[in-house]
């Protein structure tokens, strides 16, 4: 693997862990968002990720790394809440929330942001043995 591999798997790790804290930050966002019973609550977001290129390369290469695959959203059932003295609660003074664990989601975060520092560690790496390298030519 070359640095140049080495740049464009971090590249792509730190685009997933963007899309992921995206995610998780809109959930997060909606967590207390109300809606009528007869409709769907906020539907939280799941990011997809997948191996890209994943020992395609010619010279045997393995560098290729991960892509968002998809978005998925979970279900619209929520959970139902007596609220009476809410303007979109249903005759019997129910409302529907959305069905989000917090914790989870804050677990997600912290995951997501690790994916990141550590993504962004080896770019800093790749950087400095590129400047490293270039040095060793202008002595």
């Amino acid at each position: 693997m070359s640095l140049f591999d080495a740049l464009k798997a971090s590249g792509s790790g730190m685009t997933l862990a963007r899309k992921w804290m995206d995610a998780v930050g809109d959930n997060i966002a909606n967590i207390n968002d109300v809606s009528r019973t007869d409709q769907d609550a906020f539907r939280q977001r799941f990011v997809v990720a997948q191996a890209k290129d994943y020992g395609s390369a010619h010279d045997g290469s393995t560098a290729g790394g991960v892509e968002v695959a998809g978005v998925q959203f979970g279900s619209g059932e929520g959970r139902l809440v007596y609220d009476p003295s809410n303007a979109l609660a249903d005759a019997k003074g129910y409302v529907k929330m959305p069905d989000i664990d917090m914790n989870s989601q804050m677990g997600q975060l912290i995951i997501s942001q690790r994916a990141y520092q550590a993504n962004a560690a080896v770019v800093e790496r790749a950087r400095a043995s590129y400047e490293a390298a270039i040095n060793i030519g202008a002595k």
